[in-house]
């Protein structure tokens, strides 16, 4: 029986999330080690496993794999969630970066005092409307498809709904101006193994609270 993948992070969303998503998504049961102390994130270094001393880390297939964009790379064309040719693949990465460029907004406003947190976060409301789900409202005008790449489900379509999500965390009615956004993320939802990733239990982590917060500064110092 094959290792499942283990997962090394702190109990919480931040760069992490998307990762347990796509395995989520493609159906593949994970482990997870969350660090705590300065003890534990002290060794990892020690031991040589963090490439550039940052998580996440994920241990998959015989190796040690960091930074976000690569191991979500590597999952994506793994499970065959990547497009079927290179151009299939380079716009699910340009959709990819967007989203994870938005949802890295709301990671960083967590760790910003209650003020600036206040604002950032209603920027992030602001730059989903006005920049970000206008792209992808398009995206599905234009090609009149159910997903958003090669009229298949990809990386693209799970990260989408995932942002989708935490953009309506900070405001429920976000997708009042997008229909079709509104019917996308419906259908995405219902996609048996997000639907599984989406009912209480499951390993998706909530919105970062103060003590996710408080740990992680502990854990890095800052």
């Amino acid at each position: 029986m094959a290792t499942k993948p283990k997962l090394f992070y702190f109990c919480g969303r931040g760069r992490m999330e998307s990762i347990r998503w796509l395995l989520a998504a493609a159906g593949v049961e994970f482990e997870e080690e969350f660090i705590e102390t300065t003890e534990q994130y002290e060794k990892l270094l020690k031991d040589g496993r963090l490439l550039f001393g940052q998580v996440p880390m994920v241990e998959i297939d015989g190796m040690v794999l960091t930074q976000t964009r690569a191991i979500l790379s590597y999952l994506a064309a793994k499970y065959d969630l990547y497009g079927k040719d290179l151009k299939e693949t380079v716009r699910i990465n340009m959709y990819t970066d967007g989203t994870l460029d938005l949802m890295l907004m709301i990671a960083v406003a967590a760790f910003k005092p209650p003020a600036e947190k206040e604002e950032s976060l209603a920027l992030v409301v602001k730059r989903a409307k006005t920049r970000y789900f206008p792209v992808f409202e398009k995206i599905l005008k234009d090609h009149g498809e159910d997903f958003l790449v090669g009229n298949k489900f990809s990386w693209a379509d799970i990260q989408l709904l995932e942002a989708i999500l935490m953009v309506e965390e900070l405001d429920a009615s976000v997708l009042s101006e997008f229909p079709l956004l509104k019917a996308f993320k419906t259908r995405i939802s219902n996609i048996p193994t997000i639907k599984k990733f989406l009912q209480p239990g499951s390993q998706r982590k909530p919105p970062p609270d103060s003590h996710y917060v408080e740990v992680v500064r502990s854990v890095l110092h800052f």
